[in-house]
């Protein structure tokens, strides 16, 4: 007979709570170790005995989300966790997951972030947060950006293999006026352009798209490793500090790889 006292049953939930915990502690070990590992290892990462772990294993494998292989009895992510991954990746938006960073650079560095994405014209402002005091810069959801000389821009430029983004930014140096070329430097500019961008991880101009304005921009990684958007802030040239150890640039990259860890996206950057 099931025993409904009311001193049972908050026990018998908390022990459900555990056991669901435990599961889950599993699982995302199991993630942490590339998707399979044996019964030692996962055991290790969650701190717990072999024994008690290969039980859960045992129910996880009846319940679809892992399996073990018959040929070298490791545990692995199987059929059910593949599907609830690939619900999450569909419902991941680098503009939804990144609205809640672009809050808290506004507030708490009072500067103008963004959100951008590569559009068919060039890189797309498609959400923007600006201070109670915005710097006046005609801005706006739906404004596109050059790719040479935007921050935004040049971080698609350094983390893009895309050949039309390169197209883009030899079509801009083309038609530029000779001050603005004199900007980049060495006999092949957008070239060298990508390689320091990609070298410092991020993305800095100063006075370069608008006289006045300076601007830095990070990169938004997708579960792939593909740069699926950009995350930049910009303000007035004398207030804007554009210091990699300074208040705006660190605050930015954490922000970046925020997003970036909620679109899917595993690598650990060496500034983390």
């Amino acid at each position: 007979m099931n025993d409904t006292s009311p001193t049972a049953r908050p026990a018998d939930r908390r022990q459900r709570v555990q056991s669901a915990e435990m599961g889950l502690s599993i699982l995302k070990a199991l993630a942490r170790l590339g998707g399979a590992a044996s019964l030692t290892a996962t055991a290790a990462e969650v701190e717990e005995s072999p024994a008690k772990v290969h039980r859960y294993l045992a129910s996880l494998c009846q319940q679809g989300f892992v399996d073990q292989s018959p040929v070298n009895q490791h545990y692995y992510l199987a059929q059910e966790a593949i599907s609830i991954g690939l619900a999450a990746l569909r419902q991941c938006d680098p503009i939804r997951l990144g609205e809640a960073s672009l809050v808290r650079l506004r507030e708490s560095l009072e500067v103008t972030a963004f959100l951008a994405v590569m559009g068919n014209k060039g890189p797309t402002v498609l959400r923007i947060e600006e201070p109670t005091l915005p710097v006046t810069v005609n801005m706006r959801a739906g404004s596109v950006m050059p790719t040479l000389w935007s921050a935004a821009g040049r971080v698609f430029l350094g983390f893009s293999d895309d050949r039309l983004v390169m197209e883009m930014a030899e079509q801009e140096f083309s038609q530029a006026s000779a001050e603005r070329r004199a900007q980049l430097s060495g006999p092949r500019p957008i070239e060298l352009l990508r390689q320091q961008v990609r070298a410092r991880g991020y993305a800095v101009v100063q006075d370069a798209m608008l006289r006045g304005i300076s601007a830095l921009a990070a990169p938004i990684f997708d579960a792939t490793g593909k740069v699926c958007a950009t995350l930049a802030t910009l303000g007035a040239t004398g207030g804007f500090d554009l210091h990699p150890d300074g208040a705006i640039c660190p605050a930015l990259l954490h922000e970046a790889r925020v997003i970036s860890r909620a679109m899917g996206h595993q690598a650990v950057s060496a500034r983390e």
